[in-house]
């Protein structure tokens, strides 16, 4: 049985969160899914509080934004750095019941469902009630995470692959969410949904150090819990690491991730 919780948990996940987080991509794809001033927004599973910050400034004038998130760790960080009227943040679990929340006329999901695979769609589900009568939903997630390479030596794409097939088994994670989006909409009769892909983790040329950062905190953590045996490896988890970042700073290296981003509007039946 796969065990439960946040895969990428750790001391440093706030940190981690705040620097990959691409607050102009977040704006755009805000925009797209029908964002807009005086809303009350929900950003579920909020991390840092970038992209909440973030959203609280679109809704301006007039609007509000609740960051929601199950770690108290990264709710203090939110509160520490991001501060704004109307802007809030609050501990929860969105595998239950949200509905003492109030209702909302937005609710964004950003990169949460691929860590509850067997859960997401009642995480969907608990989202849906939580929404007002005409309100939109906006998942946000990737497909084949961690699995679109060209130029990594078979070495390493054979140790990526392996670890994300025993993340799938033993942690409950879904690479392959991204692909379910729509349907998560359409299963709870959902009206107007719409589609955008547009692509992720696009790293080619130049090794960023902020790609760095986030690439090699996956790699240790889910490494180490997917409990891959790395038998390629004499050195371990730790000569793979190294091997992935020197790859990865090679210029001929291409690699991404499909992102899909979909959203529907509240029924109101």
């Amino acid at each position: 049985m796969a065990e439960r919780g946040y895969l990428m948990e750790s001391e440093e996940e706030a940190i981690r969160l705040d620097v990959k987080t691409d607050a102009r991509a977040v704006e755009r794809q805000a925009r797209w899914a029908g964002l807009k001033p005086g809303m009350r927004v929900a950003d579920l599973g909020c991390g840092s509080g970038k992209t909440t910050l973030r959203l609280h400034k679109l809704v301006q004038p007039g609007g509000s934004a609740l960051g929601v998130d199950i770690a108290g760790q990264r709710i203090d960080y939110a509160r520490q750095h991001y501060r704004a009227e109307g802007l809030e943040f609050t501990i929860r679990d969105i595998r239950d019941p949200l509905d003492d929340l109030g209702r909302f006329d937005f609710i964004w999901i950003r990169f949460v469902l691929e860590y509850y695979r067997t859960e997401s769609a009642e995480m969907v589900r608990n989202a849906a009630r939580a929404l007002a009568p005409g309100g939109i939903l906006c998942l946000v997630d990737l497909d084949c995470n961690c699995l679109r390479f060209c130029g990594l030596p078979a070495r390493v794409e054979r140790a990526v692959t392996g670890i994300m097939e025993q993340l799938e088994k033993r942690r409950d994670f879904d690479p392959y969410v991204g692909v379910k989006l729509y349907s998560f909409l359409y299963d709870f009769g959902f009206d107007d949904i719409r589609v955008k892909v547009v692509p992720h983790n696009l790293i080619y040329g130049t090794f960023k150090k902020n790609e760095k950062f986030n690439w090699t905190k996956k790699a240790e953590i889910a490494g180490k819990l997917s409990r891959f045996d790395f038998k390629e490896y004499p050195g371990g988890i730790d000569e793979f690491i190294a091997e992935l970042q020197r790859h990865f700073s090679d210029p001929r290296v291409f690699t991404y991730t499909p992102l899909v981003i979909c959203r529907g509007v509240h029924p109101g039946r």
